[in-house]
């Protein structure tokens, strides 16, 4: 059974920085691409980034976020991080760590974790 655990969040002043971790089991973790998604309330579940599996060094930044935020992967310890600097209000959301993507910058993935909550007060 695949599960995925994310941990990090809070509430925090913007400009601050927070570093989301995602520890997964069940799985393969170094074979498999891992996203990180966000939805704030009324709005749809939005790319933020994702690193591919082992073998591929690409990464992808959702454009609100690049230049800001960084994802890395230590496949040891089936973790997968989000590095966030320079927060902003419009950053807070429920962020969701997501592996098996079917389209890398969508929602098609296959496993979801159950999310944190990261909150930016202005």
């Amino acid at each position: 059974q695949v599960q995925l655990v994310e941990s990090g969040g809070g509430l925090v002043q913007a400009g601050a920085s927070l570093r989301l971790s995602c520890v997964a089991s069940g799985l393969t973790f170094s074979r498999y691409t891992m996203g990180w998604f966000r939805q704030a309330p009324g709005k749809e579940r939005e790319f933020v980034a994702a690193i591919r599996r082992v073998g591929y060094s690409t990464v992808y930044y959702g454009d609100s976020v690049k230049g800001r935020f960084t994802i890395s992967r230590d496949n040891a310890k089936n973790t997968v991080y989000l590095q966030m600097n320079s927060l902003k209000p419009d950053d807070t959301a429920i962020y969701y760590c997501a592996a098996n993507a079917i389209l890398i910058t969508t929602p098609q993935y296959d496993y979801w974790g159950q999310g944190t909550q990261v909150t930016v007060s202005s």
